[in-house]
């Protein structure tokens, strides 16, 4: 999850968020914010705050990421009064609970899915089986069975399922070894030709399954017939929106192909526990940070 807020003068898309789970934790937040009008965002690299304009009239869409859509299910009015075009990204990997440790179980996270699909269609809901991680319990083969698994449970609720590798960011590696100091865990990042072979079954699968896969920002390891990602995609939010949504010029790096956005979001805010975790230093500090937010408050 890596895209980048643009600049001013565009009608950009509302992530909510890449950084943390906020249908999980914050969803009184963020309707408190979409009703205000606006909310406070804090720079990632200079910290100074800015205001994004959340007025229906200055966005194009909304894309919410998420785990747990459960505890916002009551939140979607509201949402959909704005009347803008909203996807879930919802990630459900069937992790050991050693590596995902407080996220709902696969069983029940598939029956979210198929309730928000039932609802809204199939183009409303992604499935995100990221990030792909190989350890000692979960190796190319469990990959494999789980993901032909989960995608047979997903049959007709979804279109397209989002894959990524794990990156082995410094906060990563602290994080897996502090957990390998307790367990016999082990992990390992293995070459690019392992990867592409399980995205060639993977890629097989999903079709079988009635679903496009799709890559993210990782176009060194595409293989034929998988595609670019596009996690904020306009293509989609303009299917649901029945006509064409525009967001402005992107400012991603390279390998993304996102379409414009505004994430609201914050780092180490997310209690989820899922120990690769790329936007959380600890999960003693997002606990905290979860255990004192305060839903009235401007920024996350």
């Amino acid at each position: 999850m890596t895209c980048k807020e643009t600049g001013s003068g565009t009608r950009p898309v509302l992530s909510a968020s890449y950084k943390t789970d906020i249908p999980a934790f914050y969803g009184d937040w963020f309707v408190n914010r979409l009703q205000a009008g606006h909310v406070t965002v804090h720079n990632v690299w200079n910290n100074r705050p800015f205001t994004v304009d959340l007025r229906p009239h200055a966005l194009s869409g909304i894309v919410l990421w998420t785990r747990n859509i459960k505890p916002f299910l009551h939140h979607m009015p509201a949402v959909d009064a704005l009347g803008l075009p909203t996807v879930i990204q919802f990630t459900v990997t069937g992790y050991p609970r050693n590596l995902d440790r407080f996220v709902p179980d696969a069983y029940q996270a598939v029956e979210m899915i198929r309730t928000l699909a039932g609802a809204r269609g199939s183009d409303a809901v992604v499935w995100r089986y990221d990030p792909i991680l190989f350890t000692s319990l979960t190796p190319p083969h469990w990959h494999r069975e789980t993901f032909s698994r989960l995608a047979q449970d997903l049959r007709g609720a979804v279109n397209e399922v989002v894959v990524s590798f794990a990156q082995f960011y410094s906060k990563t590696r602290r994080s897996l070894a502090r957990v390998a100091q307790h367990s016999h865990l082990t992990w390992h990042d293995p070459d690019d030709d392992t990867k592409k072979e399980l995205l060639g079954d993977f890629l097989a699968i999903a079709q079988d399954n009635g679903m496009a896969l799709s890559l993210c920002a990782q176009r060194h390891l595409l293989v034929p017939g998988l595609q670019d990602a596009a996690c904020i995609d306009t293509e989609r939010l303009s299917r649901l929106a029945g006509q064409a949504v525009i967001t402005g010029s992107r400012s991603h790096r390279a390998s993304c192909a996102c379409a414009a956005s505004k994430d609201i979001g914050a780092y180490n805010t997310c209690p989820q526990g899922c120990i690769y975790c790329y936007a959380t230093t600890t999960h003693v500090k997002a606990r905290e940070a979860a255990q004192s937010h305060k839903a009235g408050q401007e920024a996350l």
